[in-house]
């Protein structure tokens, strides 16, 4: 809805930020006969799951910001009747390394066969293969068990715990750092960083931080869909906003970009908006206010208290290549080593030492980081030249780079920091990067970063923060409320990625807030 036109008078429902949670959020809402008005402060609904052209000239549609799939519940695409599709990848990881002066590395994927195969070349012998089988079986049974869950009421804990019914996997996942697991049923400094991963994607935290922060991300990089696979959206990320955004409108909801929400005022049963556009102010009545944004934007919308700051510690990196480069690693392809997630510096140790230098204020000086292909697995995502000429995008994401680091100069420490993270790449390839890099129209390389400081001003994550604060438990605690979307004042609802079981490309938050205004019976 262009900005001139304006938003009627009043609403069943007013969105707060046109983001993937809020899109559904208003389809669900749409769809059950309420007025429904999104209104978004960008020139595009989306959020940070969008698809975007970032390379003058060049017809690469990259995600550019989120970039897998694996939380988001078959039930919300059925139940939206969304035009959106997900390809698996054949390989999950690789991970390269130098052992005995020659290089080498993990290969996990292919068949169980070619998995056992890599970890006996890598480990010298059978155990460390026959752990990973038990450690991920009983993850996966934690997976079928919990991801159901994320939509429907809060479990209370007790209630969470009753369902996975096995207490060793609880103790592990629930109870005690994550670092005395991956120590106990692991002996390989390599196997035990691609296990530690998941935990720190996003999370700055040590395998053994007593917060449990790292457990809290790491349960839910192994529950998505109940299998913990993370698939290729076809398309790009944009598919699924353009998908939702048009269930939405298709359901009658008013999506209005170029409204920035500056105030939200509510004695509990009506609420008022007030949105500012490039023509002026105005102000929207509305029963239920639904904000998909960070908590700290909703603190300072409703004048509330806000809660205690969040802070981000990733680096975002989006390439496109003339072609793939070759690896050391003779033995692998690198058709297949990119196609999965190409794990960088990330044994156990480098990841200890990168964290303990971030926290001491200094840049990791191996930053670990990871890297897959998109358009291996989906080739769409490409104009047909780029795909004939064999062309390939990178997608990189560098760990425990925390937003502090940046804030005495952000632009200089981004490009240390991106020379430093390819470096660590280039040590584990034949040829440097740079010699496959492809050129825009104007003969500039096709490489962007993005750091936490980055992200803040552009998406206003808090800090950078891609969960917008730190993750929850998937269950109830005091005040979470019904759904875990519920706030202070009972027509207002967080449906972002903040609010309890949110982060990741979900849905769930905007699904549980559109399932909380349908289950008010007020209203």
């Amino acid at each position: 809805m262009p900005a001139h036109e304006g938003p009627q008078r009043s609403y069943d429902a007013v969105i707060v930020g046109g983001g993937h949670n809020g899109l559904v959020a208003a389809a669900y809402l749409a769809r059950a006969g309420r007025s429904v008005l999104v209104l978004e402060r960008l020139g595009n609904t989306g959020g940070a799951a969008v698809s975007t052209r970032p390379f003058t000239g060049v017809d690469a549609r990259l995600s550019r910001y989120s970039y897998l799939v694996s939380l988001l519940p078959r039930k919300i695409v059925r139940d939206l009747g969304l035009d959106f599709r997900v390809r698996t990848r054949t390989v999950s990881s690789y991970t390269p390394v130098e052992r005995d002066g020659r290089p080498t590395g993990l290969l996990v994927g292919g068949g169980e066969r070619r998995t056992r195969e890599a970890f006996a070349r890598l480990t010298g012998g059978e155990s460390e293969y026959r752990a990973w089988q038990r450690f991920y079986d009983l993850t996966g049974r934690v997976a079928k068990s919990v991801f159901p869950t994320l939509t429907q009421p809060l479990p209370t804990r007790d209630e969470l715990r009753g369902r996975v019914d096995d207490e060793e996997a609880w103790r592990l996942l629930f109870e005690e750092p994550i670092g005395v697991a991956v120590e106990a049923r692991f002996a390989d400094d390599l196997v035990r960083g691609v296990v530690l991963t998941d935990a720190l994607i996003g999370t700055f935290a040590d395998a053994h931080d007593p917060s449990l922060a790292q457990n809290r991300c790491f349960l839910y990089h192994v529950i998505g869909g109940g299998t913990g696979a993370w698939d290729v959206p076809v398309g790009g990320m944009g598919a699924l906003t353009d998908a939702l955004a048009g269930a939405a409108r298709d359901a009658g909801a008013v999506l209005a970009t170029g409204h920035e929400v500056v105030g939200i005022s509510s004695d509990g049963r009506a609420a008022e908006v007030t949105y500012r556009t490039a023509d002026g102010e105005g102000v929207v009545e509305a029963r239920h206010v639904l904000v998909n944004a960070s908590p700290q934007e909703l603190a300072a919308l409703a004048g509330d208290q806000p809660p205690p700051p969040a802070e981000g510690a990733q680096l975002k990196v989006n390439m496109l290549l003339k072609r793939l480069p070759r690896l050391k690693d003779a033995e692998v392809d690198p058709r297949e080593a990119f196609s999965g997630t190409f794990h960088i510096a990330e044994g156990y140790r480098q990841l200890a030492t990168a964290h303990a230098q971030a926290a001491a204020g200094r840049l990791p000086e191996a930053p670990p980081s990871e890297i897959y292909c998109h358009s291996l697995t989906d080739p769409t995502i490409l104009g047909p030249e780029l795909v004939e000429q064999g062309y390939q995008t990178l997608t990189l994401f560098g760990l425990h780079t925390p937003a502090r680091l940046f804030d005495h100069d952000n632009d200089g420490v981004r490009e240390e920091l991106l020379a430093s993270t390819l470096a660590q790449l280039d040590a584990h390839l034949a040829e440097p990067l740079t010699d496959c890099l492809a050129t825009d129209a104007d003969g500039r390389p096709c490489i962007e970063a993005k750091t936490p400081l980055d992200l803040e001003r552009d998406l206003r994550l808090p800090g950078g923060n891609i969960f917008h604060r730190e993750l929850s438990w998937p269950y109830a605690q005091e005040d979470t409320g019904r759904w875990g979307v519920e706030t202070r004042h009972a027509n207002v609802l967080l449906c972002g990625a903040g609010a309890v079981r949110g982060g990741g490309v979900s849905g769930v938050p905007g699904h549980n807030a559109a399932m909380a205004v349908l289950d008010d019976a007020s209203d």
